[in-house]
């Protein structure tokens, strides 16, 4: 018996509803506030597995953790460096982030090589071209990297990424935030949560200078200490929100939206024909009054269109008329969801990394299974638009990403649960 996710489709969506704290900031603000000496407050954490594989692994290295609501307080004093466990570090990518902060904290530190979603290759040498440069050693034996920095510590450097890496980017500011002069960061990525984090790192004491444009300056401190800080809410869920509501929705509300945040996915719902309403912290996204035009996507780094809502936006290209076209260009791999999608009667294929959808085919409900996070959302989308029961698999990989996914659809009119059956 394992959990699965059922949806029963066909449900018209109306009401609203409130994202939450951003994933992919809150992966990398928590082993961030390990370089305080004094505690850190975050607020607006979401309510995923992904915070609680950190937090477990905080409390291996003796980091006292408090997580009430959507707050957590994370306490360093009294830190220890430890081998870190390897079982935890393959849950989540994002334990990749304790590379850069534990070169500042121990100058030393040993982690086992990041696990997560397989996405196809996402190797981590830019990350590494950016320690050494720092001065650290970094060696990779038995599946875990060994980071190292000598007697004087981590010194400034200039490094620039061959290629855009929002992981590399945060690592290496984790990094360079105590070592000595100046670090320029550049061909930097540029995403909001970037920002974010550069925000709670100068609130603990960094000097951090740029954030958001491809060229960082980070002038070394000695010392940091704890502050509070409120993560930015969530754009991808965000997103897939709207997707959601334009794909089932009667008159939908997306509430604590950062709009500026979401403008490649706004601008290609819009040439699609969905009516939007935007606000200043919202997008009200009502039925449209014919059928949706198909289109073309290309997923970019910031602030194009975002590989993480290619696999949620596509169920709302089947319900196009005509053919629809989407390259991934970050993630050309990030296909899994696709036989998942015919098994429910899509006519859609990949050609040479290239996704081809004939819009138009009436979804049925079947068993799928979600093979990472991102198409896991795409599965709900499609289970919203399908006739009959969908039961999807892999429910793990959906619950590291969405805060409350089954309560806050509920809430909209969803017919949606969680159900232990037979595999």
């Amino acid at each position: 018996m394992t959990q699965k996710l059922i949806v029963n489709g066909g449900k018209e969506l109306t009401g609203e509803v409130t994202i939450s704290g951003a994933k992919n900031s809150t992966v990398a603000l928590i082993p961030a506030a390990i370089l305080a000496d004094s505690p850190v407050t975050l607020e607006g954490v979401p309510n995923i597995s992904d915070v609680y594989s950190l937090i477990s692994i905080l409390n291996e290295m003796n980091v006292k953790t408090s997580f009430e609501g959507t707050t957590l307080t994370i306490d360093p004093t009294d830190m220890v460096s430890v081998p870190m466990p390897t079982g935890k570090i393959k849950s989540l990518r994002a334990s990749y982030y304790f590379m850069g902060a534990l070169l500042t904290k121990f100058g030393q530190g040993v982690v086992g090589l990041p696990g997560g979603c397989f996405l196809g290759p996402r190797p981590i040498d830019q990350h590494l071209k950016g320690f050494r440069a720092l001065g650290a050693t970094v060696e990779n034996e038995l599946g875990a990297m060994y980071l190292k920095t000598d007697e004087d510590g981590l010194q400034a450097a200039r490094i620039y990424f061959d290629v855009v890496s929002i992981g590399a980017t945060i690592n290496v500011m984790l990094a360079a935030v105590k070592a000595k002069g100046r670090t320029i960061i550049e061909n930097a990525a540029r995403e909001p949560e970037i920002i974010d984090v550069a925000t709670l790192l100068n609130n603990m004491g960094a000097k951090v200078r740029g954030a958001g444009t491809d060229i960082i300056r980070i002038d070394g401190v000695e010392e940091m200490h704890g502050c509070r800080h409120t993560v930015i809410p969530d754009r991808i869920e965000a997103g897939t929100y709207l997707i959601m509501a334009a794909a089932k929705g009667k008159d939908v509300k997306i509430n604590n939206i950062i709009v500026e945040h979401l403008e490649g996915l706004i601008a290609k719902m819009e040439e699609m024909g969905v009516p939007l309403e935007i606000g200043e912290d919202y997008v009200r996204v009502t039925a449209p009054d014919g059928p949706l035009k198909g289109i073309s996507i290309k997923t970019l780094p910031y602030p194009g269109f975002a590989t993480d809502l290619q696999q949620p936006f596509t169920p709302l290209l089947m319900t196009a008329k005509g053919e629809s076209m989407i390259v991934d260009t970050i993630y050309p791999k990030r296909i899994k969801h696709i036989p998942e999608l015919n098994r429910m009667g899509a006519n859609a294929r990949v050609e040479s990394d290239v996704i081809l959808i004939e819009g138009g085919h009436q979804l049925e409900g079947a068993e799928v299974m979600a093979t990472d996070l991102r198409a896991g959302a795409c599965l709900v989308v499609a289970g919203l638009l399908a006739e009959g029961e969908t039961v999807i698999g892999g429910v793990e990989h959906i619950l590291r990403g969405y805060d409350n996914i089954v309560e806050k659809l509920t809430a909209l009119g969803a017919d949606l649960h969680m159900e232990d059956r037979e595999d």
